[in-house]
């Protein structure tokens, strides 16, 4: 028997990267699996080659929430593993140039959507239920030009930490992954040309203890185990995930 036969899993952000791999791994382990993303087609088609279920939803959007919260419910029952994962980079620019659209973008999607993920659907978790926020390891970082999206994972650990506190007493258990450089398609998305990319990665494998970049599945298998029995005494810890760069 696979270990989550009978169980709802949700993963917002799922059409793509860290999120597709992460809902493949709980599908293959018998898990059924509601996928949320904002674009319509993408969503579908990402859904389509998983076996998930799509539900179109924007996170920084309390209504969408709403109603993703509603109709799992009615259709899913409660829910066992939740995976916040949707997430942006935004614009990179020094705090005297950031702008308040881009403030709000970040945040928005990062912090508050994830924080309202988790709030609406602390009522339809079942007891001893994994929830998995997906953070950064420049949560702890201050480097120049990435102040909003590091401040907005290092809210979100914050209130993770709050969370696994609040929730233990029903055995819900709450734990961070912070993943270093990833092949994702985060970068491209936040405006980079693909040789700015390629560069980028360049540099990071050099410097990267292990010499290599982070795949999605490695994070994958993580949010598997940390949503598994096996990591029942395992609540608010953060997991670096980074090749030994931030040692």
């Amino acid at each position: 028997m696979k270990k989550f036969n009978n169980k709802v899993a949700i993963v917002t952000g799922g059409n793509s990267g860290i999120g597709y791999a992460t809902a493949q791994e709980l599908i293959a382990q018998g898990a059924k699996v509601i996928i949320t993303g904002r674009r319509k087609e993408a969503l579908e088609k990402a859904a389509q080659a998983l076996g998930a279920i799509p539900f179109v939803a924007d996170q920084a959007e309390l209504g969408d929430i709403d109603k993703l919260v509603a109709a799992v419910k009615e259709f899913h029952g409660n829910v066992d593993i939740l995976f916040v994962n949707a997430g942006i980079v935004g614009e990179s620019t020094l705090i005297e140039s950031a702008s308040a659209e881009n403030f709000d973008q970040v945040m928005n999607i990062n912090f508050r959507g994830a924080y309202f993920t988790l709030s609406k659907f602390i009522p339809i978790l079942n007891d001893g239920a994994s929830v998995v926020m997906l953070s950064s390891i420049v949560a702890t970082m201050h480097q120049p030009s990435s102040s909003i999206y590091q401040a907005s994972k290092a809210a979100l650990n914050s209130i993770s930490k709050t969370a696994a506190n609040e929730l233990a007493p029903r055995k819900i258990r709450v734990n961070m992954i912070s993943p270093g450089p990833t092949q994702t398609e985060v970068m491209n998305k936040s405006g980079m040309d693909e040789t700015t990319v390629k560069g980028i990665m360049d540099h990071l494998t050099n410097i990267i203890p292990l010499k290599k970049i982070g795949k999605p599945e490695d994070v994958a298998k993580l949010v598997s185990y940390l949503s598994d029995d096996a990591a029942s005494f395992i609540t608010g810890s953060e997991f670096i995930i980074d090749g030994g760069l931030t040692l």
